[in-house]
């Protein structure tokens, strides 16, 4: 970097805004699916909203990272940004489901350059003693995208259009692009490194294949002994054995597979998938009930998942003066248990269920949640060299990502199974029971109101008890959460004097990346 052209205060403005527009998208969409779904139907490929940009966000991340110690930060940071808008547009202007889905992936890929690129460059043009508070500033951010990203959301669902959910990113990310741009000054010299195609693409094969097998599996087109769903755990496995193969072998793998020697650091990454899976259900499947079930507008949906947001926020703040007093197993086990308790309420929910009760249960998800992200992001850096650090900061967000990926996936699979079931129970008739497998009937306040209140009941219910159903299933992370939790052992942080400043700022501070 040429520290005399660089404008300090434009590139750090640049970087806030990039990854602002970047953490907003994984809110502010939540909320407006139930809506989504109204116009473009497609209810079987819900999930799909969510994981394609995750996915896509898992593999583009580390590729972008390398690429711009090769070529440069501000180039690939800008063409992330410029990546991510397209795919805004074309969100957008999306007239199906299916095309929805491809666009959001195309999102995720500029997304996956943002995070990485924006914290390299505060390594970059800052000095130690101030990268802790550049970090903690940045971590503001996501903070703040979480707490005002389902109310904006919800917003302008009900009173715009949802589609300028995507659309305004436009501006945001075009005045970013332009900071970076007349603000940083690099110089061309990076240091070379080899990026792990083999690697990246091993483990994508293995992710999709996966996905597309327990979301095909046991539908009208494939039974779960069919060639084509036998065929795609074959290649999950096959290309799971090899994404390891690689990794032992390539100079510069995604995933550091030796620091996995550590219980500590394998027992942090474990978890941190977990509590993935579970802040997905949350948010992706309190809106759909709040809409489907109780029938209200995005706007509610919106009120219910802010005060979660905010207690995430509240809890990882929390996470800071506890960490220098007690184990990291002591806040985890604490944060476990309320997570615990809060799975099991979300999975009493009915039809009758009020609904600030629901936004209290989702407040205690929020507070379970939120002091992962403090504790684990220092608990995974624990007794390991300083040439591993980045590497060890990096894979505690992809694994939270792939439990995202993952866990919104089967998590859905399962509750598509339970309502459909349901559904048929309720409505012996073929022909009633087709019109409501996809409940896009309940989510449209106009054809609900028309319907006969009691077929309304019936299929509220039903809707009501598959998401209740996911949340009990999901206790059981929550129990496998403990077994790791438990693997945590005494381990502390010991921070001698100013030793905050010393680690590159590596002290406890406020929310990290969701």
């Amino acid at each position: 970097m040429d520290r005399k052209q660089t404008k300090i205060n434009w590139v750090v403005a640049g970087l806030l805004l990039g990854m602002f527009v970047g953490a907003l998208d994984q809110t502010i969409v939540s909320t407006a699916m139930p809506t989504v779904i109204t116009e473009l139907g497609g209810f079987q490929h819900y999930v799909w909203v969510f994981s394609a940009y995750m996915i896509a966000t898992v593999v583009a991340t580390p590729i972008f990272g390398k690429l711009s110690d090769i070529y440069g930060r501000k180039l690939f940071f800008q063409l992330g940004l410029v990546l991510f808008l397209i795919g805004s547009v074309l969100c957008g202007i999306a007239g199906s489901m299916t095309e929805l889905i491809i666009y959001r992936a195309i999102q995720g890929i500029g997304g996956g350059a943002l995070m990485p690129i924006a914290f390299a460059v505060i390594f970059d043009i800052f000095p130690p003693e101030k990268r802790g508070k550049m970090n903690g500033l940045f971590g503001a951010v996501f903070g703040l995208s979480s707490v005002f990203g389902p109310a904006l959301g919800a917003y302008i669902t009900d009173y715009i259009d949802w589609r300028w959910v995507f659309y305004i990113n436009l501006p945001i990310g075009l005045v970013a692009i332009a900071l970076m741009h007349f603000g940083y000054r690099e110089k061309a010299a990076h240091r070379k490194q080899k990026i792990d195609w083999a690697g990246a693409t091993t483990l994508v094969v293995a992710i999709l294949s996966f996905m597309f097998a327990i979301e095909l599996a046991g539908s009208d087109t494939y039974a779960w002994g069919s060639w084509q769903i036998i065929g795609l755990f074959v290649l999950f496995v096959v290309s799971f054995l090899l994404f390891l193969a690689t990794e032992r072998k390539v100079s510069d793998p995604i995933v550091e597979l030796k620091l996995f020697k550590s219980r500590l650091f394998t027992a942090s990454q474990a978890i941190g998938f977990l509590y993935g899976i579970i802040m997905i259900a949350g948010a992706t499947y309190i809106p759909l009930f709040i809409q489907g079930v109780y029938g209200e507008s995005a706007s509610a949906a919106g009120q219910t998942l802010t005060p979660m947001m905010l207690a995430v926020v509240v809890s990882s703040m929390l996470g800071g003066p506890l960490i220098n007093k007690m184990s990291y197993r002591s806040i985890m086990l604490i944060s476990t248990i309320i997570l615990a308790v809060a799975m099991m309420l979300l999975g009493t929910m009915t039809v009758d269920t009020p609904r600030w009760t629901v936004t209290l249960y989702m407040v205690l998800v929020g507070l379970g949640i939120g002091v992962n992200f403090v504790v684990l992001n220092i608990s995974v850096l624990h007794g390991l060299p300083g040439q591993y650090k980045g590497a060890a900061i990096s894979l505690i967000t992809f694994f939270r990502t792939v439990g995202s990926a993952l866990g919104v996936t089967v998590l859905g699979v399962l509750q598509k199974v339970d309502y459909k079931s349901s559904i048929e129970s309720v409505f012996p008739d073929p022909a009633m029971a087709e019109q409501f497998s996809d409940p896009k009937a309940l989510l449209i306040p106009q054809v609900r109101s028309e319907l006969p209140p009691e077929v309304v009941q019936s299929a509220t219910n039903a809707l009501a008890g598959s998401i209740s159903y996911l949340f009990l299933i999901s206790i059981l992370i929550t129990a496998v959460g403990l077994v790791f939790v438990i693997m945590l052992g005494k381990a502390k942080m010991e921070l001698p004097s100013g030793a905050g400043k010393e680690n590159g700022g590596m002290e406890p501070g406020p929310v990290g990346h969701m």
